[in-house]
């Protein structure tokens, strides 16, 4: 437990203003100063934990083109782990719950450094330009701009959390996640609050979500290696199938080279399953019309020149592309009010911090002037990278840096009321920008866009999980640091797997590597870069019936009211279907359909285990898949 604090903290927190939310929340919830949370072992289980499933995150999003939050998994995860340890004699103390909530930041920071534009921006560089880019290039741009991200987010921190008290529902989540797991702790901190009287306590669905994790990851890789291992020493009768394929033809070829098959990968179905039921079925009509018109009629006006996949892709994304362009920019137009209340807010974020004597949250919230100090020593170093890297001119990449804050200040908000980081909107907006700035340059245009994208993910999970220690009493100096060793492990895991994923351009838009959000960066900046009457006949076309169909979709559902709006599909799924085999939306439509049943059939227990259970799959069965790649690369298995 932790100590208690100092007398003259207490007499400084006194309720002088009952009104003021700081002081009542330093009073009744903050744990103190020298309760343990940034302990040696919370880092190197985060950075672990954090790394391993920042492979997840990196394998899933280049396939599907979604990723997916690995906080509660890691507190799931390192609960277990630290228990077992403990009954086995090689812990000895309990693995506590702020030391949990610490070791999450790790894991967040570590599982979102494929924001940083590994999952699009750099792979639709390197299919744009037909180059291969190094490790080191990717290890050096992505890592300085996580951490500008980290330190953007400190002077919103108090505005957003502490005064305004935005939600951040996945904080939420995992804080009580963590109480699940921790109920003793969980139980002493709410009897010295107001606002928690008698609070409830799930320690046992915790405990079994976490069970159910476990087991659903083993299940997750042992299903993939059997479906995609191949050595002499594996039984040939035990192999699974990787695919169902369908007994028909179109045009006179085979359905599976149309890519319309059912992929008997769990990772696809649980993705699905999270997903939800009208993203996915979204994305199934969208491949419906994809597949059975679009791409055949590309076919037979001689636009698509081969049956594969590849090929069907880079053609039909010039309408999926315009689709999400117009439709996410103009739902984030439409989100004015938010937009104002976050640059409304910019007064406060740098307001004058008081002495301790008179604001004793000086003492425990991460100084301004460390914003100060990262901005000024950061932001000439992805300067300079992005001249060394990408021969970036230095006065853009500095208007990038000034973008990227204003950008991250509006994705910090977006999170907090609605749990959604508009990334791949506020991305565009750059890559808009930057086709005004430097039009002709595709290299500009994608590497300005992933600094934003990067700096928005990385400010925002800072606050999603300050949020989780804020409620849980957390000092917000210590998770401060904490994100900057999930940065350094994030990367040292996912550059490696980059490169063994992506070895070059030949590979991106295959069905291995679909990487569906890599088409439509490219597909954006190709475009800007060359206007629009270079691009083939066909392609223009499409780009406007795309872009007006985009516009179309959210002025209808804005149109339509709530209870409605979940018959009518979402532009995101359905925009993403025309940049993504038609087997994976299959596939995903059959999780979001075992999800849907799940939840009427048995809501208590769905509740409880469809998301571990989910995330368990996708890590395992992703974990494995990079496992093979590395004997593939070794020839212990055979390719």
């Amino acid at each position: 437990m932790s100590e208690p604090l100092p007398p003259e903290v207490f007499r400084a927190a006194s309720p002088t203003d009952e009104s003021d939310p700081e002081r009542r929340w330093l009073r009744e919830v903050y744990q103190g100063d020298h309760a343990r949370q940034l302990t040696v072992r919370a880092v190197v289980a985060g950075m672990l934990l954090g790394g391993v499933m920042s492979l997840s995150n990196l394998y899933i999003a280049l396939k599907t083109g979604w990723s997916f939050g690995v906080t509660i998994t890691a507190g799931i995860l390192a609960y277990v782990i630290f228990n077992v340890l403990k009954r086995v004699g090689l812990a000895r103390e309990e693995f506590g719950m702020l030391e949990n909530n610490a070791m999450q930041s790790v894991a967040s920071a570590a599982g979102y450094m494929t924001g940083g534009g590994t999952v699009a921006a750099i792979p639709a560089l390197m299919l744009a330009t037909h180059t291969v880019i190094s490790g080191w290039t990717i290890f050096f741009w992505i890592t300085p701009i996580a951490m500008l991200g980290v330190f953007m987010a400190i002077p919103m921190k108090r505005q957003m959390i502490n005064q305004e008290g935005l939600k951040f529902p996945s904080g939420i989540a995992a804080a009580e996640t963590l109480r699940g797991l921790h109920p003793e702790e969980a139980a002493a901190m709410d009897a010295r609050r107001t606002d928690r009287p008698g609070a409830a306590v799930d320690s046992e669905g915790a405990r079994l979500a976490g069970r159910a994790l476990i087991w659903s990851a083993g299940v997750g890789a042992l299903v993939l290696w059997l479906r995609e291992a191949r050595a002499t020493w594996i039984p040939s009768f035990i192999a699974l199938p990787e695919h169902l394929a369908f007994p028909f033809k179109m045009r006179g070829v085979a359905a599976m080279k149309w890519s319309i098959f059912f992929d008997t990968s769990l990772l696809l179905i649980a993705a699905g399953a999270i997903m939800g039921w009208r993203s996915a079925w979204s994305m199934l009509l969208g491949g419906l019309i994809n597949y059975f018109a679009l791409a055949p009629h590309g076919v037979d006006i001689h636009e698509i020149a081969e049956v594969k996949i590849r090929a069907i892709s880079q053609w039909t994304v010039w309408f999926g592309s315009p689709l999400l362009l117009t439709s996410g920019l103009l739902s984030f137009a439409f989100s004015w009010r938010q937009i104002a209340r976050a640059f409304s807010g910019l007064s406060g974020l740098f307001s004058k911090v008081k002495p301790a004597n008179e604001d004793p949250m000086a003492a425990v919230e991460v100084p301004i002037q460390w914003f100060v100090y990262g901005m000024g020593a950061l932001t000439p170093v992805v300067m300079f990278f992005a001249w060394k890297l990408f021969g970036i001119a230095w006065w853009m990449s500095l208007l990038c840096v000034v973008m990227s804050f204003f950008i991250a200040i509006v994705a910090c908000r977006a999170t907090g009321e609605t749990d959604t980081t508009p990334t791949g909107a506020l991305g565009k907006i750059t890559q808009l920008v930057f086709g005004v700035v430097a039009p002709g340059s595709i290299t500009t245009n994608l590497m300005c866009a992933s600094m934003s994208g990067g700096v928005a993910i990385h400010s925002a999970d800072m606050l999603t999980d300050l949020k989780s220690g804020y409620l849980l009493g957390a000092k917000p100096r210590q998770q401060f640091a904490a994100q900057f060793f999930g940065v350094l492990a994030g990367s040292l895991f996912v550059v490696p797997a980059f490169r063994l994923l992506v070895p070059d351009y030949t590979v991106i838009g295959t069905p291995a590597i679909p990487a569906p959000a890599a088409l439509a960066w490219e597909a954006v900046s190709r475009a800007l870069s060359q206007g629009v009457s270079h691009l083939p006949p066909g392609a223009r076309t499409m780009i406007g019936v795309g872009a007006m169909l985009g516009v179309v979709m959210v002025l209808v559902e804005k149109a339509l009211p709530p209870k409605l709006r979940r018959f009518f599909p979402s532009p995101v799924g359905f925009g993403l279907a025309f940049t993504m085999p038609f087997s994976n939306t299959l596939s995903m439509f059959v999780g979001a359909v075992i999800a849907l049943a799940f939840e009427r059939w048995r809501p208590k227990a769905a509740e409880r285990y469809l998301v571990p259970v989910s995330s368990g799959i996708i890590a395992g069965e992703s974990l494995i898949g990079i496992l093979i790649k590395v004997l593939v690369r070794f020839g212990l298995l055979a390719g």
